[in-house]
């Protein structure tokens, strides 16, 4: 029987390797990452320390990646997610958990129905979010992306 938690966690990554991909892919953003997998071995250390505690619970939450445009004009947080199905309940607490400490952020969505891009805030008022618009990344590039996402993300059972 095949772990969940693992099953979810390497469908997670592979959707922040998407993400990644494709935003590298535009030529119109430097992608940096940005999330706690990538600080937490040097700050695990401290997390016993009650001092530090606080601290590092925010950073815990740090969205995945850091968007900057081009022009060095607009920098964007950005948390990625893998969901099979897009849920509004789930989606509505993640950018409310989100916006607590980030904001404004951004939501990238993997799901089978396509890609999703919007902030934190619009996804907290409207409780949708918005499919990610060519203005982003562009058709061709996003068509790429979406081959590979049923390759080895909706080829596979959930």
């Amino acid at each position: 029987m095949r772990n969940n938690f693992e099953h979810n966690l390497i469908k997670g990554r592979i959707a922040e390797t998407i993400f990644e991909g494709m935003f590298r892919d535009t030529k119109k953003f430097t992608v940096l990452h940005s999330g706690y997998e990538y600080t937490e071995s040097v700050l695990a250390q401290y997390r016993s320390m009650v001092v530090m505690k606080k601290v590092l619970d925010t950073i815990s939450k740090t969205p995945d990646f850091v968007l900057i445009t081009e022009d060095k004009q607009q920098v964007y947080l950005v948390e990625v997610k893998y969901r099979a199905e897009i849920d509004k309940k789930d989606l509505i607490d993640i950018a409310t958990t989100i916006s607590k400490n980030w904001n404004p952020s951004y939501i990238f969505l993997v799901s089978k129905s396509g890609f999703y891009f919007d902030s934190v805030n619009k996804i907290k008022e409207s409780g949708d979010i918005k499919e990610l618009s060519k203005s982003w990344v562009v058709q061709e590039i996003q068509n790429k992306y979406k081959k590979l996402a049923e390759d080895w993300l909706w080829s596979h059972k959930d």
